[in-house]
């Protein structure tokens, strides 16, 4: 299908550019399959994300609301009917896991998503607009990476008490964005000055379209990764509040079995214990390591030097 053109015009087909699209598009999913096939590890980070993304949306539904107890199995050692046995109720350890997840996960890309969108969103409009509003955005955000988060954070859990995982989230967010905002100014200052975005000016494009098509694909990359640092940043924040006893236990979460286990079920003097403190622990670690083998794979996706290698 053509565009009809006008005399002395010339007739472009309108299917060129989709086309084009198309292309580009499978053949960056060729590259990113190449780049996965390549080292074993970048399928196994894929598949430990997958898996606590599976816990996180339908575990919870595997179980009831209020998990069996045994009191017959007390710090039960793991087995066929307890895979990694009991707590000190005789509630099942992998069940508390599984169900802990979803509150876990949630936080953490609601604090991921928040971080990464107010960042980006200042750092690109202060590193390309400069001048004053360079100048009051950077303020704002020396004055957030100023802000004390751990003692706000028990100051604040007196009078709120983050039972929903989007409250943590969004606290969490609000918290962390200033870091993202620097870097992400730093890389539009550098890149603003290129070529490529020095023509669009000349041809009159409008600010959103150069920031919307020609800087943001150029860091997204990079905003990516960040986004997978911060949800790791939220796991470690919200299990060291819950893990402190500062945050109410109305959740069902891993931070919360790591005080009960070492508070309630004396975990560090009991070795029956172990498996109950060491589950979160595992959990915890799994989804960091998952993490940190798709930052690998991301870096070399994204790297044209690196795929070359």
């Amino acid at each position: 299908m053509t565009v009809i053109a006008g005399p002395g015009e010339a007739v472009v087909p309108r299917t060129a550019a989709g086309t084009t699209r198309a292309t580009l598009r499978r053949n960056f999913w060729r590259g990113v399959w190449r780049v996965m096939r390549r080292k074993p590890s970048r399928m196994a980070g894929v598949a430990i994300i997958a898996l606590f993304a599976v816990m996180g949306a339908f575990g919870p539904l595997l179980y009831p609301a209020h998990l069996p107890r045994d009191n017959g199995a007390l710090y039960a050692p793991p087995s066929w009917a307890h895979p990694l046995g009991t707590d000190f109720e005789g509630t099942d350890v992998l069940a508390l896991v599984i169900t802990g997840a979803r509150y876990v996960l949630l936080t953490g890309l609601a604090t991921a998503v928040i971080t990464v969108a107010l960042g980006t969103a200042i750092g690109l409009f202060s590193g390309f607009r400069r001048g004053r509003w360079d100048t009051l955005l950077m303020r704002i955000t020396d004055m957030n990476l100023a802000i004390p988060g751990l003692p706000l954070l028990l100051v604040l859990s007196t009078v709120w008490k983050f039972t929903s995982p989007l409250e943590m989230g969004l606290v969490l967010g609000l918290l962390g964005w200033g870091g993202v905002a620097r870097a992400v100014r730093s890389q539009t200052l550098s890149l603003r000055e290129r070529g490529f975005i020095e023509a669009a000016r000349g041809l009159g494009l409008p600010t959103t379209h150069i920031i919307g098509r020609e800087l943001l694909p150029g860091m997204a990359p990079y905003i990516a990764m960040n986004m997978l640092i911060a949800v790791t940043g939220a796991v470690y924040a919200q299990v060291g509040l819950f893990f402190l006893g500062v945050l109410p236990f109305d959740a069902n979460n891993w931070g919360v079995m790591l005080n009960f286990a070492v508070f309630n079920g004396g975990a560090l003097t009991t070795p029956a214990a172990l498996p109950y403190l060491l589950a979160p622990l595992i959990a915890i670690l799994l989804l960091t390591l998952g993490i940190v083998l798709l930052i690998d794979a991301m870096d070399e996706i994204f790297n044209p030097r690196l795929r070359e290698e």
